[in-house]
């Protein structure tokens, strides 16, 4: 039976002086998947942010409940740990770091949270060594350098590495879609497909309908000037790509 995994109620959040989102109000059910899109400057990816932790974001009113817990003002690692994941639109390269090194001590800092036992280096490259099928990665990529010289497809298929790795209830993508060719894009929905599952949630951040033809959402809401204006289903997608945002804000259900 699905449960409710993200409440969002009113919430206004600032960077420095400025105000971005603008009495935000979101519900998110285990199972379901969202897409957010919006115009560029419309608060989508600073929704994300805010969701995760991220400290360059002040909240001023509202709350975010995640789980039933209260996460508002809650650290970004406590989030992550408890079961957020963010998955980021630029990944960052990380010089002398190899990936599985990096991939292990995110897994075993999460297993420690949760007082399980860590996974020794072996039983590591086992469990990744079944993982990284899922996104269809060649295992030469564990020890490279963390995203030093991927290409754009690479980068964000170790982002969907990291989330089936880490298993997390709630999985916010980024523009996962940017920079892609529709081969690597293609790859990449198959991945998000196939981890989808009753008891967790994943929301896409996007601008294109494109990424939408692939990984089918149960909703989709459109946002403009910090708020969700609009909400529907995957057809409102399709009504974008013909007419544009003009048309949602003209319709739109405030």
């Amino acid at each position: 039976m699905s449960h409710n995994i993200l409440k969002i109620n009113h919430l206004h959040a600032n960077i420095g002086s400025i105000k971005i989102l603008k009495d935000l109000n979101l519900s998110i059910n285990s199972g379901e998947v969202h897409a957010i899109m919006g115009p560029n400057g419309s608060g989508k990816s600073t929704l994300a942010k805010v969701i995760s932790g991220h400290p360059s974001y002040n909240i001023t009113q509202g709350s975010i409940i995640f789980n039933g817990q209260d996460i508002t003002y809650q650290e970004a690692e406590q989030r992550s740990h408890n079961g957020i994941f963010l998955a980021f639109q630029y990944p960052v390269e990380i010089p002398g770091v190899s990936n599985i090194d990096f991939l292990r001590l995110a897994y075993n800092s999460q297993r420690k949270y949760n007082n399980e036992p860590e996974l020794d280096p072996l039983s590591f490259f086992n469990l990744i060594s079944q993982k990284i099928k899922i996104v269809g990665m060649d295992s030469k990529f564990l020890t490279r350098n963390v995203n030093e010289g991927f290409s754009g497809g690479e980068k964000k298929r170790n982002e969907i590495l990291q989330m089936a790795l880490l298993n997390s209830k709630l999985s916010l993508l980024d523009e996962t879609d940017s920079g892609l060719d529709i081969d690597a894009l293609k790859t990449i929905a198959n991945s998000i497909n196939s981890l989808r599952d009753m008891n967790k949630a994943i929301v896409l951040i996007t601008h294109y309908q494109r990424l939408l033809d692939y990984i089918i959402p149960d909703y989709i809401h459109i946002m403009q000037d910090g708020q969700i204006v609009r909400t529907g289903d995957a057809n409102i997608a399709k009504q974008l790509e013909k007419h544009g945002y003009d048309l949602i804000s003209k319709t739109s259900n405030h």
